[in-house]
């Protein structure tokens, strides 16, 4: 039954919710009899974000499309939705991550609410669970505020006061994010933990260490730099994660992974993996994209990152080369083919260029160098030789660019939060063959959304 509640609630928020008062109560009621059952409703999620297209990569997931939309990937169709961030021409009658968004975000309401009534789930599992359901909310938030801005801020499962919710100011979205985490900290285990509550080496549930993380980057989009500095040093200190190999970065439960989505799709080890790792040339078979001129360019030869999470397919009609992500080894779709890779959602490195721009801001300069000259170690570059805070600064954005290509976004919302978005889309845009103007970095509401619920307003530049 439980099973049967999860799916509905994740294949549609409108239909879930319009369920009558007495049968929602008592599925409540059903879903969190017991430890196990309440336990499903979170893995139930974790499994829906691993198949599903926003989250779990492939063609239309955040970091790809993000990805297309900047000037990391280039598209070679015309048709499609790589194409349409590509040439940076989405419009009101697409509906993209906001749906899936708002189920994931749903779902966490109607967890925290049934764990918070259920009188059979024990103290530990309820208060890992909660913690988990907090974490979720708030990265469904983040990403939700940083794709549409100002968007409907919900915390109930009240689907009549749901439905006529008006657009919350973004500081208003970031304060429930802090809130959620700060209390997601406090409830989550310091261990990584299977749906049982026993500890466990599967790092693909949150943990207290995957709050902090994504707290010192909510931290660092608000500009609050003591606080992203004491967040990302946490989880820096902590004996859980170290920087691994640039070979062994991707593999599944890696010792940098802060959080990663386990695969559940057989014959699969990412759908990244799948769609990015040419067998053919872009714009034939499953193929859309390859890497940009701009990001293969901004690697120097002695960067390793060049060799080791970038590859090239020639085209033997052509002799063209096309370079292609290559943090994930396993491409294609292959039935049994063991699973040795996760999709990375956290991971240590982020967290050391977070404090690095955190403390160049703090005036801390030489802490600052110190944090980008550990990635750059590992990368096999010499220390930057950036002295000033606006030189320092500039390198840490670039190695950002080099370190966190094609994942989850990172790109698009460096260029946007550090005011250098119309720079550099005002000159990439058109050589891709669409146009640029300053409304293009926040996306439009879906139009199917707007006529659910008038209340609803456009964003600027859309109709």
């Amino acid at each position: 039954m439980f099973l049967i509640l999860i799916n509905i609630a994740l294949s549609g928020c409108k239909k879930f919710v319009q369920v009558s008062s007495p049968e929602t109560s008592i599925a409540s009621t059903l879903v969190y009899e017991n430890n196990n059952s309440a336990a499903s409703v979170l893995t139930g999620l974790y499994s829906k974000m691993a198949t599903n297209s926003t989250f779990a990569g492939g063609p239309s997931s955040i970091g790809y499309l993000c990805g297309s939309a900047a000037d990391e990937l280039k598209s070679y169709l015309t048709t499609g939705n790589a194409a349409v961030f590509y040439t940076n021409s989405y419009a009101s009658n697409y509906n993209f991550f906001w749906a899936d968004l708002y189920k994931q975000i749903y779902v966490s309401n109607a967890a925290i609410q049934g764990l918070s009534n259920s009188i059979n789930v024990s103290t530990a599992i309820k208060t890992q669970l909660t913690g988990e359901a907090k974490f979720i909310r708030a990265f469904s938030y983040l990403y939700a505020t940083n794709l549409f801005s100002d968007v409907p801020l919900t915390t109930t499962t009240n689907y009549e006061a749901n439905n006529v919710t008006r657009r919350a100011p973004s500081t208003q979205v970031y304060q429930q994010i802090i809130s959620d985490l700060e209390e997601a900290q406090g409830l989550l285990s310091i261990n990584f933990m299977d749906p049982s509550g026993t500890t466990t080496t599967e790092r693909i549930r949150p943990n207290k260490g995957s709050a902090a993380a994504l707290l010192a980057r909510v931290y660092l989009y608000q500009q609050k730099w003591d606080s992203a500095e004491v967040e990302a040093s946490s989880v820096i200190s902590n004996n859980l994660y170290r920087l691994d190999t640039l070979n062994g970065v991707f593999l599944k439960n890696s010792k940098e992974a802060i959080w990663q989505l386990q695969t559940i799709t057989p014959g699969y080890n990412t759908f990244d993996g799948e769609y990015y790792i040419l067998t053919s040339k872009p714009g034939t078979g499953v193929f859309a994209v390859a890497l940009s001129s701009q990001l293969v360019s901004a690697f120097v030869p002695a960067d390793n990152r060049l060799t080791k999470w970038i590859a090239s397919y020639k085209d033997v009609s052509s002799g063209q080369v096309y370079y292609y992500p290559f943090k994930y080894k396993k491409g294609a779709y292959a039935p049994g083919v063991a699973v040795t890779e996760y999709t990375m959602i956290l991971r240590l490195a982020e967290q050391y260029l977070i404090r690095a721009e955190a403390r160049a801001n703090l005036g801390n300069l030489s802490g600052a160098t110190g944090d980008l000259n550990i990635i750059r170690t590992r990368a096999g570059l010499a220390n930057t030789t950036a002295t000033t805070k606006a030189d320092i600064l500039s390198a840490i954005y670039a190695e950002r660019q080099l370190e966190l290509f094609t994942e989850w976004g990172h790109r698009w919302f460096d260029l946007y939060r550090t005011g250098n978005m119309n720079n550099v889309m005002s000159v990439v845009a058109p050589q891709k063959g669409g146009s640029w103007s300053s409304y293009k970095a926040i996306l439009p509401i879906p139009l199917s959304e707007i006529q659910l619920n008038g209340n609803l307003a456009q964003n600027p530049g859309y109709n």
